[in-house]
């Protein structure tokens, strides 16, 4: 009985706890949209003529995104302004072509919405013009059904979609709300990503959102790099990019010791749920030693890749020879930089966002069948 009570005042505890999460999270978006229902109603008649003539503008506090709307219907400009507003946008409007063109050269815009048919300057002119004067900002057309194969037409010059009108107010928002989401995610992928200089031990407490190299090693082209030690052998391990590209590493198959490689032969195998990968040698020369706590705890590889993750130790035959193929420095950081943006680009990449093994090793790590072998 006792347990029964118990398990009926979690669950009420759970209910109520949810409704009131749920009226908070109702009222303070009535009070958002109660907000941006003012700004609305007041903004719409400010005097902007001494930036374009016909230009009416509506400025919400924290936009999702600043648009500017051009059509020569004032009706269409109207939906524009009550129903992006309301989403949270920040939305200008003007009635004349070349008026957008000089708004969008003094004002930095995320969207340009332009009618494809417009008496003094049509929707495919201010498409050509505003890829010219502002690549930046994507366009869109607005369009009717009997104009659709000319708005298609348009995207070759530049503009991302199209949108054909009459449309209701949830047809607009939910549209407004995928052209932002799309544009997010390529300003994400097209951003230059950060590369830092570490010590060995700070691979550890780098974020995740940056790439790190290790300061005074040397790097391969096929992403393993080489720490030169007081004695004259080096230390060899994966590197920062390998780390996240992979995520995690069930397993590793150690290079035998006493061994001798060559420069490009595989050195190692990283075993994982998606299959293997081999990291080619970055020098030629004999093994001398081998991180044996790997075969145990092959996680190492991933938290601690510069430090506590190594994997062998070499006596290298020619280092003098070998040495100029390797990056170091500011070269590493340009490197770098190429490769995860060419990474995020790639084909290897999967829905779920891993990357097929198999491919990342032809595309990456520079191995081919015969230096399997």
């Amino acid at each position: 009985m006792t347990a029964l009570l118990i398990l009926f005042m979690f669950v009420a505890f759970v209910g109520i706890d949810f409704l009131v999460r749920t009226s908070l999270r109702r009222m303070r978006e009535t009070r958002e949209r109660q907000a941006r229902e003012a700004v609305l109603n007041t903004s719409i008649h400010l005097d902007f003529t001494h930036e374009a003539k016909s230009l009416k503008r509506v400025e919400v506090p924290n936009p999702r995104a600043r648009i500017l709307a051009v059509d020569d219907e004032a009706v269409v400009l109207d939906s524009f302004r009550r129903i992006l507003v309301l989403e949270g946008f920040s939305v200008d409007t003007v009635e004349h072509g070349p008026e957008a063109l000089g708004l969008i050269q003094r004002h930095d815009y995320d969207f340009l919405f332009t009618d494809l048919k417009m008496p003094d300057m049509d929707g495919v002119e201010v498409v050509k013009a505003a890829k010219h004067l502002r690549p930046d900002v994507d366009v869109v057309v607005i369009t009717g059904y009997g104009s659709i194969d000319t708005a298609v037409q348009t995207l070759q010059h530049g503009a991302c979609e199209y949108v054909q009108k009459p449309f209701t107010a949830d047809e607009l928002a939910e549209f407004a709300k995928k052209l932002l989401i799309k544009r997010e995610a390529r300003i994400e992928a097209q951003r230059r990503p950060n590369v830092r200089v570490v010590a060995p031990e700070m691979a550890e407490v780098v974020s995740a959102s940056e790439f790190c190299v290790p300061g005074g090693a040397f790097l391969s082209t096929g992403h393993a790099w080489v720490r030169i030690e007081p004695e004259g052998q080096v230390r060899v391990g994966i590197d920062d990019f390998v780390r996240k590209a992979l995520g995690q590493v069930k397993g590793v198959i150690l290079p035998e010791r006493g061994k001798t490689f060559r420069q490009g032969e595989t050195l190692f195998t990283l075993k994982g749920a998606a299959g293997e990968v081999h990291v080619a040698a970055p020098l030629s020369g004999r093994i001398e030693h081998d991180n044996a706590g790997l075969l145990s705890d092959p996680a190492e590889l991933m938290h601690s890749p510069y430090d506590r993750g190594w994997v062998c130790l070499m006596t290298p035959s020619d280092l003098a020879g070998e040495l100029p193929a390797l990056k170091i420095g500011q070269p590493v950081i340009d490197w770098y930089q190429d490769e995860i943006t060419r990474l995020r680009t790639a084909d290897a990449p999967q829905a779920t966002g891993a990357v097929d093994w198999s491919s990342f090793e032809k595309q990456f790590l520079g191995l081919g069948d015969h230096a399997k072998a």
